[in-house]
């Protein structure tokens, strides 16, 4: 068995991170003689959060095109184009047998020069609307892994395989029961728990839909876990002086997601691709609330992907600080909704995507050596 070598690309979100990370970690586990080197983009979050898993990662100087400004184009082109040589000579001195693109700016340039050279290229597209980088590169990939149906729209249909996205494992093996994730919250483990995330950053709109119905939660005997994010803590710690709420949970940032999805009842959440699939595995009742501030307006595609199936509840961002505090309790209360959204979400899980995936990686380096 010759060696197997492995260049995985993309980025730029942790939403393009997560399924990468997986990915390397199920190749591992199948073969763990792979060599593996990630491909990312200077300044993003790829470059911390690789090293800390564990692999090496290149940078690349690219960064996408300014829609307002377009004079500030020129730097951009000139980037692309260094990018792509640079691309090259990681592919040259690597000698990678396949090439995974996640999406994200960085598999631009190095799935295009690992395709020039004769290199299969495997596609991972997480969402429902598929993103510009990966819509270009389809031509040029042997296999496009999706996690929704339909994707035809973008990508040839002989290519797809329909596999889910590749989720934080660890989310899955939480071992606490639902009334002692609770109690480690210091909530009470019989009430009816909901828990309100808005991503690492945090969500100025969930934010607000907690600070305009205080009142409501402090009536309320449903509990909440409200993990506002570091960049809106102070001022919410500031704005939530001499309130006295028991039944209000507040956190900047929470560590162990396993453990507060075991606590939840019910989650309020942005609606990105990664997080959904999470929500599927894991069978949880889910209100999402699609992030306008996304391209192409993805997230509201991949919430109705589900509502259509009854499989979540949606609420608009601009209406959410209205309604969506009143829906979230109403529904937390109501035991038979929540069996329901349970019921339709897990239908909708796809497990084991990341071994499947590394095992189409592994399929396709073979197809090299022998050829």
């Amino acid at each position: 068995m010759s060696e197997l070598r492995v260049i995985i690309s993309g980025g730029g979100t942790g939403g393009h991170i997560f399924p990468a990370v997986s990915i390397a970690n199920a190749v591992k586990a199948l073969r763990p003689d792979a060599k593996i080197l990630f491909v990312g983009a200077l300044g993003r979050m790829e470059m911390q959060r690789v090293p800390a898993a564990g692999y090496d990662i290149k940078g690349l100087p690219i960064q996408g095109f300014d829609r307002k400004n377009l004079l500030k184009n020129v730097i951009v082109l000139y980037k692309i184009w260094k990018s792509q040589r640079m691309a090259r000579k990681i592919i040259r001195d690597f000698r990678p047998q396949v090439a995974v693109g996640v999406g994200g700016y960085a598999s631009g340039p190095t799935l295009n020069m690992a395709a020039a050279k004769g290199i299969p290229c495997l596609l991972q597209e997480q969402n429902s609307y598929a993103g510009v980088t990966n819509k270009l590169l389809a031509k040029k990939a042997s296999v496009i892994c999706v996690a929704y149906e339909g994707m035809e729209r973008f990508f040839p249909a002989e290519k797809i395989m329909m596999t889910g996205n590749p989720v934080r494992q660890q989310l899955l093996n939480t071992t606490v029961s639902h009334e002692e994730a609770v109690r480690s919250f210091g909530l009470d483990g019989q009430k009816k728990t909901v828990l309100i995330v808005g991503g690492s950053l945090g969500a100025r709109t969930l934010n607000e839909s907690v600070m305009q119905h205080l009142d409501l939660i402090q009536q309320s005997d449903v509990q909440f876990i409200w993990q506002t994010g570091k960049y809106y803590s102070a001022e919410i710690a500031e704005r939530l002086k001499g309130y006295d709420i028991p039944n209000l949970k507040v956190t900047d940032f929470i560590t162990d997601m396993g453990v507060a999805y075991q606590a939840a009842d019910l989650v309020v959440s942005r609606a990105g691709a990664g997080s959904i699939s999470e929500f599927c595995l894991l069978g949880k009742p889910v209100i999402l609330v699609p992030s306008p501030n996304v391209a192409e307006d993805h997230q509201t595609k991949n919430a109705l992907a589900l509502v259509n199936k009854q499989a979540a509840l949606y609420v608009k961002d601009s209406e959410a600080p209205k309604l969506l505090l009143p829906m979230a309790i109403d529904t937390a209360k109501d035991d038979a909704k929540l069996q329901a959204l349970s019921e339709h979400i897990l239908k909708m899980a796809l497990p084991d995507s990341a071994e499947i995936i590394a095992k189409e990686v592994i399929k396709l380096s073979e197809k090299v050596n022998h050829e």
